[in-house]
């Protein structure tokens, strides 16, 4: 009996410690619903490669979107709004063109670019995606943190100086009396300063939100790469009031103060029409400028409503709001690319400076050299009359030639004050009205 004990013994002690091991083992491993799939720390241990943590609904709808959009539409919009920005920038800075307008449509190029080489980025990675996937998402994993903080910092830079330039434009129509002193060059220069610096700043956590890591798909056995919050981007005490303020300052508040100025611009627009005549050059600047906070708030606002609103992102989503999502980023680079066009359509002083300094062939002698062409135009326009006058006078009155001059003269002056331009402004003391 003692000798089966015996040998009992060791068998029960084994069965013990195997019992409790297993139970040390049960309570050390966190079950699968435990296990936080963002983590980065586990994320490789539970996601799997070939996007099958993602619902494959809308996956169709959200590759056509990809390919239309990253290789025909952001292609040929980097192209032209590239060289556009480039162009506005050379025109925009030449010494004829020194105005606080101007200031802040320079810096409005130089963010447009910025937002329009991030798409050129992707545009590559998307070209790339057609011959070598794994290649592709190597690359849109390695550069996704550093486009995500150029896109959200240059859409946001964008928005307040637009805004800007609507203040300037309400300030300029509505107190035309304060405008000289409120709308300097040193003024905008420093405003635009600010903007970026501040929407740089504010912007930094979105290039901390997310990262690549390599995942080990056993199932597959095979390796790939993703790209998962960080332990910031899963700090929701910290992400959802940023993500509210953020997309906020991005594309609602700017939306509504552009909604605003506008109004009141245009009714004073109204109320100074004179009916048959055309609009002075600065009304001319103010609706060029209309037309662009129009098209930036058309652009902007479905990014806005999906951002605030319905708080999507692009990464975490599934394919129906990936697909949603490459449309919104194409409209906003849509408000990037054309500037230039706008000012070339609807600047007289624009095209003249870019014809000045692009124009390769000599011009004719005076072609052009006078900035501010609605007051040059009034005073030929004067002087031409004042020539007719003095010529009919003459007839009618030899003897009386002084005092037939002297009535051209003052018709001159009156003329020019017609057409909405002063001696002030012939001698470059109103330049800040003009383009």
């Amino acid at each position: 009996m003692a000798s089966m004990l015996s040998d009992r013994i060791p068998v029960l002690n084994i069965a013990t410690n195997m019992s409790t091991t297993t139970s040390l083992q049960q309570q050390q491993q966190p079950s699968l619903a435990q296990l936080d799939l963002f983590d980065p720390t586990n994320a490789s241990a539970t996601m799997s490669c070939g996007g099958q943590n993602v619902s494959d609904h809308y996956k169709e709808f959200y590759m056509m979107a990809q390919f239309i959009t990253g290789l025909i539409v952001y292609p040929i919009l980097c192209i032209i709004g590239i060289t556009g920005n480039v162009l506005a920038l050379v025109v925009l800075n030449h010494r004829d063109m020194r105005t606080s307008t101007n200031v802040y449509l320079s810096s409005l190029a130089v963010s447009d670019t910025f937002k329009l080489l991030n798409d050129a980025m992707y545009v590559i990675i998307v070209a790339i995606s057609q011959s070598d996937q794994d290649l592709s998402e190597k690359f849109m994993s390695s550069l996704y943190p550093v486009a995500h903080y150029v896109f959200n910092m240059s859409v946001c830079v964008t928005s307040w100086l637009t805004v800007s330039v609507a203040v300037e434009r309400y300030i300029s129509v509505c107190y035309a009396s304060r405008a000289k002193q409120l709308c300097t060059i040193p003024r905008a220069r420093f405003v635009c300063t600010f903007v970026f610096i501040f929407m740089s700043i504010l912007a930094i956590p979105s290039g901390l939100r997310y990262e690549m890591i390599t995942i080990q798909d056993h199932t597959l056995n095979t390796t790939c790469v993703e790209i998962v919050p960080t332990t910031l981007g899963n700090n929701e005490a910290f992400m959802k009031p940023w993500s509210w303020i953020q997309n906020s300052l991005r594309g609602i508040i700017p939306v509504f103060i552009l909604v605003y100025l506008n109004v009141r611009i245009i009714n004073e627009l109204r109320k100074e029409r004179v009916k048959g005549k055309k609009f002075s050059a600065r009304n001319r600047i103010t609706l060029m400028l209309i037309v662009i906070v129009f098209m930036f708030l058309v652009c902007i606002t479905p990014d806005a409503i999906m951002s605030t609103f319905f708080g999507k992102g692009y990464v975490e989503e599934d394919h129906l709001v990936k697909g949603i999502r490459e449309i919104t980023d194409s409209l906003l680079a849509v408000n990037s690319a054309f500037s230039f066009f706008l000012y070339c359509t609807m600047s007289v002083v624009f095209r003249t400076t870019f014809v000045k300094i692009f124009w390769p062939f000599p011009r004719k002698p005076g072609d052009g050299e006078a900035i501010q062409l609605t007051c040059t135009n009034a005073s030929s326009t004067a002087a031409k009359k004042q020539q007719q006058q003095k010529q009919q006078q003459q007839q009618l009155q030899q003897n009386t030639t002084t005092t037939a001059d002297h009535v051209g003269l003052v018709n001159s002056s009156q003329v020019v004050r017609a057409n909405g331009c002063s001696h002030a402004a012939e001698d470059g003391a109103g330049k800040e009205d003009y383009l």
